[in-house]
């Protein structure tokens, strides 16, 4: 639901939709809001933040849209966060998949349940010599059991 009384307090004085949406996208407003409540197309609202985005990365640095530098995104009102689509087609992402969230050193990390149980197991396997097969040795260890309880 939009927060148009706040909206409107943040916009009062304002001439261009351009400097309202500025405006609105630094206070935390998900862009397709900010296109409900100018009443104007998403794609608007986007071009203009994008190119204000664009104006604060530093001379002799990549857009932030560049193929090696990280796509950028804000946070919203209701403090969710959009994917960048480059990002998600990088990382193959479906609608609906779980991501976990890990925070570590100040970061922000989101994975897929396969990279994070392929992360795993390639740490358990620093611990685990070549060649050996916890599951044998966990079947072993309850087949043992199991006779000693039957008196075998």
């Amino acid at each position: 639901m939009l927060d148009t009384n706040k909206m409107d307090r943040l916009t009062k004085g304002l001439e261009t939709k351009s400097e309202k949406m500025r405006v609105l996208a630094k206070a935390g407003f998900a862009r397709a809001d900010i296109a409900r409540y100018l009443d104007v197309k998403y794609q608007f609202v986007r071009n203009v933040l994008v190119r204000e985005e664009d104006k604060q990365v530093p001379d002799g640095v990549a857009s932030a849209r560049g193929p090696d530098v990280p796509n950028r995104t804000t946070l919203d009102a209701d403090g969710f966060v959009r994917i960048p689509q480059r990002a998600i087609a990088a990382l193959g992402l479906k609608p609906g998949e779980t991501l976990t969230v890990t925070v570590d050193d100040g970061e922000i990390r989101l994975m897929t349940i396969a990279t994070a149980t392929r992360k795993v197991q390639a740490l358990v396997r620093q611990y685990v010599p070549e060649g050996i097969s916890l599951v044998d040795e966990l079947l072993a260890e309850r087949r043992l059991e199991a006779a000693r309880e039957n008196g075998e």
